[in-house]
Formats: C-alpha cells, sequence, structure tokens
C-alpha cells in the first residue's frame, strides 16, 4: 500500500503492514510492490516458488505480472525474466508504455529480459514423447544472462493447445514448475480460466504453491474487478474477494480484510468552520478523526455546511479532499460564494482538491476501490461526500451500506475527519437515511425547513454526537452573503410550536 502522507496538521499516515501473527509459519515471501497485493498476501508471493494468476481474457493476468517485473528492479534491485507465448516482444514494449512501464530501459539496463516463444499448434503434431527441454534451455539462459530472481511466463496454455494427451502434458507442466524451482526464481504463470476449472488443464489442483483468480464481472451494465486468492501453501492470507484497479498507474488492490474496529481515537476537536455550530457541540467542532452525517431535504443547506468545513480545514493548513456526486467543481464554487465561501484559492494552492463523478459511472466496489485510493496518494486531513444518498444508483440499500461502512472505517483508520451528506425524501420521516449508515456514525447533524406565519425558515439540530455534551436545541440559521450565521436564541424566551427558539431578529 502506498504511504498517506501527513498534512500539515492532522491527517495521520496510513501504512498498510502485514500483521502475521506469531504461530504462522516463517515462510519467505517475495514483495510485488503492488498496492494492497503485498497486505492481503501478508507479505508477498511465495520466494522460490510458482504462483498461477489466473482468469478470464481482459482481466489484468499479463500486467499484474509485468508490474511484478517493474517494481522488482526499480523497488529491490531484482533482475527479472518475462517470457511471452503470445505477443512479440515489440508488442509487449508498446503496451506496457501506455501504463508508463519502459520495458526497453529496463532491458538495456540489463533488469529485464524479454522471451519470445512463438508456437504455432497448426505446426505441431504429437508423436512419440513430448517434453520441454528446449524451452528450460532458453529459460536458464535468460535467467542467467540477467541473474534474474523473478520470471513470468504468460500465457501456458499456449505450450500445450495442440496436444491431447492430459496425463503427458501435466507430467511436463510439473516438470516445468520444478525446473522454475531448482533455477530458485519467484514465478508467476498465468493462466486462462476453464470451464469447470480455474484453468483450462487444472493446473492448480497440484502445482503452483499460490493461486490467484482474476475476475472481470458485468452486473447491470457496470464493469467490476475482483481479487482471490485461491490458496497460499505454507502462509495465512485474505480470503475474501477484493476489488482491484487498473489506471494509468498500473494495478492497485484495496485490501478490505484489513479494516477494523481498532483503529486510535482523538480528544481534538477540528472547527466546522460555522462558529455557532460549534457552540452547539460542546467541543468547539468536530473529534478529529470522526464521522460525521449531515441530512436534510433538498434546498436545506447541506452541501454550504460542507463547503464551509472544508475551506476551515485549508486555512489551517490541511489537505481537504471533496467527492461530488451532483455538482462539478466549477459549479460548487461558484455557487458556494453566494454565502461568502471562497474555495477557489485553496484549489488554486493545492490544499483543496474536488473530485466529481456520477454515481453510476462505477459499480459500489470500483467507487470505493477509487475513493480509496484517490484518499491514500492525495492524504487529507478532512473528506466530504455529498450526497451519500446518490449511490443508491449503483447498487441496493445493503450494498451501499456495506460499501460506506468499509469506506468509514478506513478514513477512521487514517483519522481522517469525514462528514457525508445525504438527501432525506420530502415528507418522510426526517430522522432516517436512504442508505440506513446513522448508526456508524459519530456526529449527526439534522438540517429541516420550518414553515411559519408565510414565511420558511431553516432549522438545525444535533441528533446525536458521541463523547460530547452538545445542544438539544433547533436551532435557526442563515444563508447570509458573509457565511452561515445562527440566530441568536434569546433567554427566557417561549419557542414556538414548530420549535424553533427565536425568529430571525432573536425575539421568540
Amino acid at each position: 500500500m502506498k504511504k498517506i502522507p501527513k498534512s500539515k496538521r492532522g491527517g495521520a499516515s496510513l501504512v498498510a503492514k502485514p500483521t502475521i501473527s506469531d504461530n504462522s509459519p516463517a515462510l519467505d515471501k517475495s514483495l510485488t510492490g503492488i498496492e494492497g497485493l503485498d497486505q492481503v498476501t501478508w507479505g508477498g508471493l511465495p520466494r522460490g516458488r510458482a504462483t498461477l494468476v489466473c482468469g478470464t481474457p481482459g482481466c489484468g493476468k499479463t500486467l499484474l505480472g509485468i508490474e511484478f517485473l517493474v517494481n522488482g528492479a526499480r523497488k529491490f534491485g531484482e533482475a527479472g525474466v518475462f517470457v511471452t507465448f503470445e505477443e512479440t516482444a515489440d508488442e509487449l514494449v508498446t503496451n506496457a508504455s501506455s501504463l508508463k512501464f519502459r520495458l526497453d530501459a529496463l532491458s538495456r539496463e540489463g533488469m529485464l529480459f524479454i522471451e519470445e516463444v512463438r508456437i504455432e499448434p497448426s505446426q505441431i503434431a504429437e508423436t512419440g514423447e513430448y517434453d520441454l527441454e528446449g524451452l528450460f534451455v532458453r529459460l536458464r539462459h535468460a535467467i542467467e544472462t540477467v541473474k534474474a530472481k523473478r520470471i513470468v511466463l504468460d500465457t501456458i496454455e499456449v505450450l500445450f493447445s495442440a496436444f491431447l494427451n492430459t496425463a503427458l502434458l501435466r507430467a511436463e507442466i510439473r516438470r516445468l514448475f520444478h525446473f522454475l524451482k531448482s533455477m530458485g526464481v519467484t514465478a508467476i504463470v498465468t493462466g486462462e480460466r476453464g470451464e469447470n476449472a480455474l484453468t483450462r488443464f487444472g493446473l492448480e489442483e497440484y502445482v503452483a504453491d499460490c493461486v490467484i483468480l482474476l475476475d472481470h464481472r458485468i452486473h447491470d451494465q457496470v464493469s467490476t474487478r475482483r481479487l482471490r486468492i485461491v490458496k497460499y501453501r505454507g502462509s495465512s492470507h485474505g480470503t475474501n474477494e477484493y476489488p482491484f484497479l487498473i489506471d494509468e498507474e498500473g494495478f492497485s488492490v484495496l485490501p478490505i480484510t484489513s479494516l477494523g474496529l481498532d483503529h486510535k481515537v482523538s480528544k481534538d476537536a477540528v472547527a466546522t468552520g460555522i462558529p455557532g455550530l460549534d457552540q452547539m457541540l460542546g467541543i468547539g467542532g468536530y473529534y478529529r478523526g470522526g464521522s460525521v452525517l449531515i441530512s436534510g431535504s433538498a434546498g436545506t443547506g447541506k452541501t454550504s455546511f460542507c463547503a464551509a468545513f472544508l475551506r476551515a480545514a485549508c486555512e489551517r493548513g490541511e489537505r481537504a479532499l471533496f467527492f461530488s456526486f451532483e455538482e462539478s467543481a466549477d459549479q460548487i464554487v461558484r455557487d458556494m460564494l453566494s454565502i461568502g465561501c471562497d474555495l477557489a484559492p485553496h484549489l488554486a494552492s493545492g490544499l483543496l482538491r474536488i473530485i466529481t463523478r456520477r454515481p453510476f459511472l462505477f459499480g459500489l466496489e470500483m467507487h470505493l476501490a477509487t475513493m480509496h485510493k484517490e484518499i491514500s496518494q492525495f492524504g487529507p486531513s478532512a473528506v466530504v461526500f455529498d450526497p451519500i444518498s446518490n449511490l443508491h444508483m449503483a447498487g441496493d440499500a445493503r450494498d451501499v451500506n456495506s460499501m460506506l461502512t468499509r469506506l468509514i472505517d478506513f478514513l477512521k483508520s487514517a483519522s481522517i475527519t469525514s462528514v457525508m451528506t445525504s438527501l432525506s425524501v420530502a415528507g418522510g420521516r426526517l430522522e432516517a437515511t436512504e442508505v440506513g449508515i446513522y448508526s456508524s456514525m459519530d456526529t449527526w447533524l439534522l438540517l429541516r425547513d420550518i414553515e411559519s406565519s408565510g414565511e420558511r425558515n431553516r432549522g438545525i439540530y444535533v441528533l446525536k454526537s458521541r463523547g460530547m455534551s452538545h445542544s438539544s436545541q433547533i436551532r435557526e440559521f442563515l444563508l447570509t452573503p458573509d457565511g452561515i450565521r445562527m440566530v441568536e436564541v434569546l433567554p427566557g424566551t417561549v419557542r414556538h410550536a414548530h420549535g424553533v427558539g427565536a425568529d430571525r431578529t432573536g425575539v421568540a
């Protein structure tokens, strides 16, 4: 995993470290350098042994192998060999360059050897004995040329596509794996997904010490990539399915199992950006690293409260991140100027970043993975999601709840203060949200419209805020050109029937 850099204040770093118990067997492992994969494998792939990576075409097998070699050379000083049975060496170099992997440069530096093995099934007849001695000679030459510690064979089915003798075929595959082990290299062998097995020839059953399954599935016209460790001899490992991304920076995995309830808490308060709200919360703001939910019907000012919070974080010199599922960045900046909240200087300084995307752009797991990566790379101390209720377009309420719970756990483990908004349906229960995560939140603010004497006013109250003695009043607030202002409540005033303690002039 990549480290989350600390912001100027707060925003603790999160380094994903494998936590292997004292009772686990000591298995020597080779780090892949791939974000998240080293965590879910508890330290990388088995050193000096073979790992099988299988999946359907286009799921990312070749890319995982390439990045394993590139990271080995660049990060760990280990040379590698890539054996391609399908693509030419030039095609491989060109395809990898689109993801900023300079295989040609590594080859010139003597850190990578690309061995191109061309096999045409139409030109092969299965007669007599068939063995891989010729391939072993080529592999040995490539490994010794660059003193390789890592090797990738992509994809192994091509070797045996023209042969029908299953017993002989499996014996040769077993010999291949033993040969790689005898050379002392950490190997990745890729294989195509079979109909009734993980691979066409059942390699996972008897030859590989570690088997990783990549899956690219489509549901409701939305694609999601997932990774699962099917087996890992001699080592514990993550057993769930993990969403993973393939982008311009390569391969990254979201390790869900690492997220738990063991995060540290802070007694420090961070200002909300609204002095009157700081007073209502009792401690002068939200707890640092806490989770905040702001719910209310349309037009009650939820985004305005978020913008005030982010501006306050930036004014403290901290980084802040805004995920918007409804408005563009330019529209947010323009609209917030109407309440005196200028976000443009903080965008220009780099302290604030606004990421906008439609909820149905990805599936929920992909949203979680992309958010996880954006947060890890930017290193904010404050994050806003506006509004999370729109995520129901990408999944049902149960899946959204699960996704957001994991997101909240991740943010808490990194001591990042998060604010999420949720739209309440007019006429429905105010003390409820569409996505049903209120029990997971540390602080819940409810914004509501109050109609009285032919006028529509806005009110706020703290529905809950764990660990602080907060106000129980419903306070009216105003969205003014100078910001959000709480209307003062005069002592001894008689509350209106609708619960507001004072009108706009402070008179009951």
